[in-house]
Parts: C-alpha cells; structure tokens; sequence
C-alpha cells in the first residue's frame, strides 16, 4: 500500500467528493442506528432485548453487525442480514440450476438481473425476520412480566414490521449508494463501521472498572500508587499484548494464499505468434470468508430458540430446559461464579467449531469450482507445468483447495472461539468471564474489509494520481 499516493490523491475533487459521500452516508447510518421502531411501549422492550443479547451468541452477533441496532431497537434492527442471506441463496441456485448459471456467466447484463432478483428475495426476508424478532422479543417480555398486562394490537404489529422492513431496503440502498463510489463494498463498509461503533461503548466500560479503586491502587515498584485498579490494570495490559498478536495472526491468515504458477501455449496466426507467456493463478487460505461462521451461529440458535418454545409450552419440559442450556452461549450474564464451569458449558463452544469447520468445506466448494476453473484453463491453453490439462487439473485443484481448507478451517475456527477461550482464561484466573463484547469473528471482518478497501482506495489514488508519474 502506497499511503503517500493515497494522501496525494486527496488534492484530486472527484476523490474528495467520493469520500465525503461514502462518510455522509456512514454518517445517515449511524442516525437511522439511534431511530427507535414505534412499538407501544419502547422501555418495557429494554429488559428483553438485553437478555436476547446477553443470553445468546446469535442475538450478540445480530447486535455487532447491525452496530448496536438491536440494542437501541431501532428501525435498522434486521440490518443487512436479509440482503446478505439472500445473495448466499442467490449464490448456491447459481451452481445448482445451469439457466441461473448461465445467466451469472452472460457478463454485466446477467449480473444486474442476479442483482435485481436478489433486492427483491430480501424484502419477504426482511417482512420474516422483522415478525421473527418483535415475535421472540414480545414473548421473552411477557415471561419476564409479573402481571401480563404487555399487549400488541395488530396496528403496533403492522407498524413495526414496516418499520424494521424499510430500514432493511433503506440499509440495501446505502449500501449500494457505497459501491457506486469505487472505494469499498457498500454492505461490507456498512458491517465495518457496525463493529466500529461498538468499540467506544466497550473501551468506555473497561476505563470504567480500571479507575474503580474500590479494592484498593496498584503500586509500581514500592515507588508511587496509580489510582487503578490493579487487576484490571493487568488485564487491559494482558488484552492489550493480545490484541495486537491476535491482530497480527488475523492479517497473515486473511492474505495468506498459495501461487500456482500458470502457463500459456504459444500460438502461431499468421505472422504473429500469441501465447507463451506466464501467469499466477492465488488461492486464498480461507477462500470462505467469515459466510461458515454466520452460518454455524443461525444453526446453533436454532436448537436454543426450539428449548425456549418447549420451555413456555411447558415450563416443566426437561428437554426445553436441556436444549436451552446446552446451546445457550456461555457469557458473563450466565455464569455462576459458585457453581464454575460444568461439562454443558462446553458442548456450545464445541458445537460450534465443528460446525465452522465443516461449512468452511462447504461453502469452500461454492465459491471455487475446480471442474469450471479448469475446463475455463484448458479453453484458454492454460496449463500447469507437470499437470495434464483436464481430469487431472481438475483433481490437482482439489487436492491443493483441501489441503487449504484443513489448515484454514482449523484457523476459522480457532478464531471464532477466541472470545470463550478467552473467558475460560479469566474463568481460571479471576474467577468469573470478563464478557468481551468483540468477538475474533468480528476482529476478521474488520480486517478484512479494512484491508479491501484501502486496495480499492489506493487502486483509485493510482489513477487520480497518474499523470503525475508522467
């Protein structure tokens, strides 16, 4: 990355224009972030939206990439979830019926039609999952209610599934205003500044309990006494040194990728000759992205969220309140410091790695199809050198994408459990969670598409900038 281009490039009105559009949208974003849906009674919400979000992982991962929707129960709470689920759908029917295939293959103009069908799909996904929510969220407020007087009219329901609905198309819509400016995906910068804007609440809370000296100062060498709490003094200096390893290890795993040099037969037309050359064909580490941890999250709410609906039908049900315990996300809020860690806290965790690493092969398979890429080679005359054109690429591109994904989904995984492993560790030793609100799945996507961007911006700068290289 080139930062002196970059600032050069500030000098260039289209480039200032671009970015002031994409911070003027960001900025339309984060007011829409504190605009509360029109429920009866927004307040007796409050309860209910911190337990989901405590009591859960799906509801904490809801929270961080709608950047705190759910928790101010704004008109942005389903997010982007609809548009991001659809276009996954749109994904997988594009390998699995040939005339969505050959549309995806007909250049822009099929891709604006795979475009245009993917806004419609999520607007009935935006109408479900807005019902899905005010639905768990009014049920989980009428079982903590003493009296049961909470009600919905069919009017509040109406309204607020409009509500949540229009912030979903509205959110869309931003998005794509974004990737019109040519400096970042629209729905990947959204997400990024979602996660962004939970790191002030947190670094808030942690200076907090540092400058609690309620259990007295820490003292450096017999010299002087800081007024600071001395244990989480050394935590946020142990978090600290972590952080910048955990970061360091993100960044090497996400531009990690294996070279595979191909080449190019030497044609002959006429008196030109074509062909002869070399190219480099890289296969990322985790070619999946961060699509295996989403999906393991909507799996492993699902069991919890049945347990809760057996657990109201019934509140006797030892199958309710067993499928709401084990697959219920170990957090702060539910931990109980005189009982410790029991054999059940561990089955969420577990759970959960599994199922990463197995829709990292999953999702791995979608996204790169070793049969197209090398029947697309062997069209070309491209080759690899020792490998026979055909079969037998086809079957070298496996071998190379597994082997990846084993050493990336073991990384994928092991990320996502940083935030349980990193409990446990303050389980061990200070005898309760600390409650980390960023999650590693959420250092990765923050990397990730930081690192995307600044290609794009930097890409850009280039060419605002090249006619001073002249």
């Amino acid at each position: 990355m080139n930062f002196k281009t970059i600032f050069k490039s500030f000098k260039n009105k289209d480039m200032r224009k671009r970015i002031l559009a994409v911070v003027g949208i960001l900025v339309a974003y984060r007011i829409l972030a504190h605009i509360p849906v029109p429920l009866g009674d927004t307040q007796t919400f409050k309860g209910a939206v911190d337990k989901l979000i405590n009591g859960t992982d799906l509801g904490g991962f809801i929270n961080l990439i709608s950047g705190g929707g759910l928790t101010n129960l704004s008109i942005i709470l389903v997010g982007l979830s609809p548009y991001i689920t659809a276009s996954i759908v749109m994904q997988l029917l594009s390998k699995a019926i040939p005339r969505m295939e050959e549309l995806s293959n007909d250049g822009e103009t099929g891709r604006r039609k795979i475009n245009q069908w993917t806004r419609i799909i999520s607007i009935p996904l935006a109408v479900l999952q807005s019902v899905a929510y005010i639905f768990i969220l009014f049920q989980t407020v009428v079982t903590q209610s003493s009296t049961g007087a909470v009600t919905m009219t069919p009017h509040d329901w109406f309204i607020a599934i409009t509500a949540m609905t229009a912030g979903s198309a509205l959110l869309m819509w931003l998005g794509e205003l974004i990737s019109e400016q040519g400096i970042g995906n629209g729905t990947s910068t959204i997400i990024l500044c979602s996660i962004i804007a939970a790191f002030p609440k947190t670094f808030a809370s942690m200076l907090s309990q540092l400058f609690d000296t309620s259990n007295g100062t820490l003292s450096l060498f017999g010299w002087f006494n800081l007024p600071v709490n001395p244990a989480m003094f050394w935590i946020m200096l142990g978090l600290g040194a972590a952080l910048i390893i955990v970061l360091y290890f993100l960044v090497k795993v996400n531009e990690a990728q294996r070279i595979i040099t191909i080449n190019y037969a030497k044609r002959v037309r006429g008196n030109s000759a074509y062909g002869g050359i070399k190219s480099i064909m890289p296969i990322k580490l985790i070619a999946a992205g961060v699509v295996p941890v989403i999906f393991a999250v909507a799996f492993l709410s699902v069991p919890a969220f049945i347990g809760q609906l057996i657990t109201r039908a019934d509140s006797t049900s030892v199958i309710g309140q067993n499928l709401t315990s084990w697959f219920s996300a170990p957090s702060a809020q539910n931990f109980d410091a005189s009982v410790g860690l029991q054999g059940k806290d561990f089955i969420y965790p577990i759970c959960y790695f599994i199922l990463v690493f197995i829709f990292t092969y999953f999702y791995t398979s979608i996204v790169f199809n070793s049969k197209e890429i090398s029947e697309n080679l062997q069209k070309q005359g491209g080759f690899i050198e020792g490998v026979r054109p055909g079969k037998t690429t086809e079957k070298y591109f496996s071998r190379v994408v597994n082997r990846l994904n084993l050493f990336g989904a073991l990384a994928l995984g092991l990320i996502a459990m940083l935030p349980y492993i990193a409990d446990y560790i303050f389980i061990q030793t200070i005898g309760y969670p600390l409650g980390i609100s960023i999650s590693g799945t959420g250092l990765l996507i923050v990397v990730t598409v930081a690192l995307e961007n600044i290609r794009q911006i930097n890409s850009r700068a280039l060419m605002v900038t090249y006619d001073d290289y002249q």
